[in-house]
């Protein structure tokens, strides 16, 4: 197979050597009743709040557990001798109070070489006050700082009407599970138990007791935050004498929230924040550890470790659904009958998952949309999510397809519909819900990192428009698909490049795109489709694979930044390039030859990375399953294109 690129071959019995391996590795992980589901791992942050939530309650000291967990802490330390948000990253403030934190707690001697390490590097820049907002409630429950440290969040926030400027319904569901419990917290004030008596006083410059409000974040606008501020001060002076039975009126209304979205040991929003805030919550109210709503919480989040022979982590949540669509999308492109029959059985697993019956929190702003989406964890049905529904419904119509089965066409028809019921007035799609544009909020004290919020991303409505397409809409016969591509004309950045919300970063968000504008039928010699190309192929790296970091957050971007090659985020380019007709192009060559070269005996990749995002500058995460499917995907992808004369992807993604 002779490229264009002078000589360089892809030797169609490597590729397909390959591909077999990774094929048989893939299906190595497949759980007994069909679904996939990898380690999901984010930064320290996690497993240190685990640990200082078992301190906080007081619970039996489990010292193995609490060993591989420090051990875990211990090697994720940075040479900065802090702790980062992402592999080898810069020193972040917050892991790093709560990773030292978490280690005194375990027992670790603050004269160990770690810990003397960490406590310069925390100290050096500008001591522990400058933690944010989540880690300073943290250390006001432990009594390391006063309540004067963190912003004023009145329980009385939950009677407020719909028409006021705060609700909670005009936030993101990561913020509103996360914010209920927390207020009841707020409001309660209660101490953490903490039975030996550890604090961290030497972590400050100050007096932490001397601790006030901190200073606007970088993202915030100044005339917004001050006026925030001021309304803080103002509550800070007149909430105590709220009357007794308003705040008994409020926590009786977080309660009634909390209690219908707390979703068995799976837990509300099935996430670790709100989980813990939870057990916490029921501890402060005088809920002993065998109240069924704390215990069953309390369960849950052992469920999120990962427990190994030497080291231990709390997960902030599973990815189940995700997982194993990705999946069956890999193996319905590797083909044959082993591969596609496994991939039948990973969406007859997902078919029941659907959620079809329970209107959640989306439907407050889309009260006449019928629930038909999927959630991203086993169980989470008030928090469906458009992302995994609109990847189960193309995974689901690939089977239709080529075997021209009719049991999926109702779970089909059902996620088109909720996805199509959620498009913002903008033109594009959230994560979550609809129409969560109010950009203000993220000037509030407690916004800190700019995460309050769940708007459209170029990501997300590119997924959306590539279902629609797959399933033969076009910007002419579809007003949403017209209005979702007019959206992504309007963000595409003049480098050529989409942001990325939830993967790393503009290579996620140019590939998610890509894919989007080619089942759409944007013409290829579109200028915002070669601008694309074009950018892409530009930040190739010399080894002929891509790679991003997670600098690329920053707020003052100025255009791409070098980063170590990573074979999800080069299968992500490469599959962009050939969704554009590329499949050609000496870069994709170049691609597909760095794959090869890089994997392992075992038939998968090794990836330490971080490629995929929770919350920009703030919070990554490290799905393990990407470095198994996305790679195999694009050398399949590869494969099949050149066996073809027509050179174009027909579905999309």
């Amino acid at each position: 197979m002779l490229s264009r690129d002078h000589g360089v071959t892809v030797d169609p019995v490597a590729l397909e050597k390959s591909i077999s391996k990774a094929t048989e590795a893939l299906l190595g992980y497949r759980q007994s009743d069909g679904h996939w589901v990898f380690e999901l791992e984010a930064d320290s942050t996690i497993p240190a709040e685990y640990i200082l939530l078992r301190h906080y309650l007081a619970e039996p000291v489990d010292a193995g557990l609490e060993a591989k967990i420090g051990n875990y802490l211990r090697r994720v330390q940075g040479a900065h001798g802090g702790w980062p948000l992402v592999h080898d990253g810069p020193f972040d403030m917050s892991a790093s109070v709560k990773s030292y934190f978490a280690l005194k707690m375990i027992g670790d001697s603050v004269d160990a070489p770690h810990m003397v390490r960490a406590r310069e590097a925390i100290r050096s820049r500008g001591g522990a006050s400058a933690s944010n907002v989540f880690t300073r409630f943290l250390l006001a429950l432990y009594g390391v700082v006063t309540w004067r440290a963190t912003p004023v969040l009145p329980i009385e926030i939950m009677l407020l009407p719909m028409w006021s400027p705060f609700h909670i319904n005009k936030i993101s569901y990561w913020a509103r599970t996360t914010m209920v419990p927390l207020m009841v917290l707020a409001a309660l004030k209660p101490r953490a138990k903490n039975p030996k008596g550890v604090g961290i006083d030497e972590l400050f410059l100050e007096d932490p007791k001397s601790l006030r409000m901190a200073p606007k974040a970088p993202h915030q606008s100044a005339s917004w935050f001050y006026l925030f501020r001021s309304l803080d001060a103002v509550l800070r002076v007149i909430e105590p004498v709220f009357p007794k039975s308003l705040r008994q009126r409020a926590i009786d209304a977080a309660l009634a929230f909390t209690e219908e979205r707390l979703n068995g040991e799976d837990g509300m929003g099935a996430i670790y924040p709100p989980m813990a805030n939870i057990v916490m919550m029921y501890e402060a109210l005088g809920k002993d550890e065998n109240f069924p709503p704390r215990a069953i919480t309390r369960r849950g989040i052992d469920k999120l470790l990962v427990i190994g022979d030497d080291e231990a982590y709390c997960q902030p949540c599973v990815s189940p659904v995700w997982d194993t669509a990705l999946t069956c999308h890999a193996l319905q492109e590797v083909g044959g009958d082993d591969a596609l029959a496994k991939a039948k059985q990973g969406l007859d697993w997902l078919k029941p998952r659907q959620v079809l019956e329970l209107k959640g929190d989306w439907a407050v702003k889309a009260p006449d949309v019928r629930p038909g989406g999927w959630a991203f964890q086993y169980n989470n049905d008030h928090y469906p999510d458009l992302d995994d529904t609109a990847v189960v419904v193309m995974a689901m119509d690939r089977v239709r397809r080529h075997t021209g089965t009719r049991e999926y066409d109702e779970a089909i028809a059902r996620g088109r519909e909720w996805i199509e019921g959620l498009q913002s007035r903008d033109g594009g799609w959230a994560a979550f819900d609809v129409n969560n544009l109010e950009y203000y909020l993220n000037n509030i004290p407690f916004s800190d990192h700019g995460a309050l919020l769940d708007p459209p991303t170029e990501d997300v409505t590119a997924r959306c428009i590539s279902m629609l397409g797959q399933l033969g809409e076009t910007t002419e016969s579809s007003k949403a698909m017209a209005d979702g591509v007019a959206y992504l004309r309007r963000t595409q950045l003049a480098e050529g490049s989409w942001y990325g919300r939830w993967g790393l970063n503009y290579v996620y968000g140019t590939w998610s795109v890509l894919n989007a504008l080619n089942v759409a039928g944007v013409d290829r010699n579109d200028p915002m489709v070669r601008k694309a190309v074009d950018w892409l192929a530009s930040v190739q790296n010399q080894d002929g694979g891509w790679g991003e970091n997670a600098v690329s957050y920053r707020l003052d971007y100025k255009g791409y930044e070098v980063a170590p090659s990573t074979s999800s985020q080069t299968a992500w380019a490469l599959l962009g390039l050939m969704a554009a007709g590329e499949v050609e192009n000496p870069a994709v060559v170049r691609g597909v030859e760095y794959l090869k070269a890089t994997q392992t005996e075992k038939g998968l990749w090794d990836e330490h990375r971080y490629t995929a995002t929770g919350f920009p500058r703030v919070f990554y995460l490290r799905y393990h399953g990407y470095s198994k499917f996305f790679p195999l995907w694009a050398l399949a992808r590869y494969r099949n294109l050149r066996s073809t004369n027509s050179r174009v992807v027909g579905v999309g993604m």
